[in-house]
């Protein structure tokens, strides 16, 4: 049995161990793969592991030998699913690992908005409080959570997650969620997307990307949103249109974004989010800390053992 890992730094930079999947079979961890590498890398392996290495049905048409594609992630959009179920090529996920950690990041990009902690701890190691004739300072609008309302889109694992980090900060909570109202958590009111976007303090995504949420965010939206409004995405980059967003912000449509996911990663240069007014963005690590990873890597190890004893599990292509 060969296994072959094709892009394990993003998972693994070198904290945590291979031991257990090498233990497997015949393991080969490549950092990362490039498109041009990867039928090279892949042409006699039973089995591949990737997390952002797309292999597509031309791909999968060729790897002869393969039998298993797991996926390092909950998402599982780099592997042309049909094309694998044609081949009768069992393709999993990692459902679950990432929510605590997800629901955290989008709390800490909205704390970070509406306390700028990180704005005010770079002017004061820069000698700003020292030259203060008052004993504080701010210079820019800090905000309580405890009353305002946030809309969650998708109510998900981490949509669920991030609902209850609000409620425990006194926040009101709405959801455009395909779940029953009556089955929803006490203090969870269901609305409408365009409820939901024009009435909230705070939209926070948390849905999957597919044709119907594509771009859901885009400029029609984002001109019902309240002057004051904050977007949080630690969803898909592609779930906002990311011009419209930008011309939202630096026209003062609302008030901040905190994002991080972008529609292209690592970003071009050009990404008009960059440079647009009260945008905060981290690039893609609300699933990395530490304790995520770990539980990454225990599933996928179990995913693959569970598949070499004929039990597949977390089987995205059945």
């Amino acid at each position: 049995m060969k296994i072959v890992v094709l892009d394990g730094f993003a998972a693994n930079p070198g904290d945590l161990s291979w031991k257990e999947m090498e233990a497997l079979g015949e393991c080969v961890i490549y950092e990362r793969t490039s498109p041009e590498e990867l039928l090279m890398r892949a042409q006699d392996a039973d089995v591949l592991m990737t997390n952002k290495v797309v292999i597509n049905a031309q791909a999968i048409e060729q790897l002869t030998c393969l039998k298993y594609i797991g996926v390092f992630a909950t998402g599982y959009n780099v592997v042309d699913i049909e094309a694998a179920r044609r081949k009768g090529i069992i393709v999993t996920n990692i459902p679950a690992y990432s929510t605590d950690s997800v629901a955290q990041m989008a709390f800490a990009h909205l704390l970070n908005i509406t306390q700028q902690v990180g704005h005010y701890a770079q002017a004061n190691q820069q000698g700003r409080w020292c030259n203060q004739t008052d004993f504080c300072y701010w210079d820019m609008p800090l905000l309580e959570l405890a009353g305002k309302q946030m809309g969650i889109v998708g109510l998900g694992n981490t949509g669920m997650a991030t609902a209850r980090i609000a409620l425990a900060f006194g926040m009101k909570v709405c959801a455009y969620t395909s779940k029953d109202s009556q089955s929803l958590p006490t203090g969870i009111e269901k609305m409408s997307l365009d409820e939901l976007f024009a009435s909230s303090d705070v939209v926070s995504l948390h849905c999957p990307l597919n044709e119907e949420t594509y771009e859901i965010v885009n400029a029609e939206r984002l001109h019902t949103m309240k002057p004051s409004a904050i977007l949080i995405n630690t969803g898909r980059g592609q779930l906002v249109n990311e011009q419209d967003l930008a011309d939202a912000l630096n026209g003062h449509h609302i008030y901040a974004a905190g994002l991080d996911v972008l529609s292209q990663e690592p970003p071009t240069n050009d990404n008009p989010l960059l440079s647009a007014r009260n945008c905060f963005i981290t690039p893609h690590i609300a699933w990395a800390t530490s304790e995520a990873r770990t539980r990454l890597m225990k599933t996928a190890v179990y995913n693959l053992k569970q598949f070499l004893a004929g039990t597949p599990v977390n089987n995205v292509a059945q």
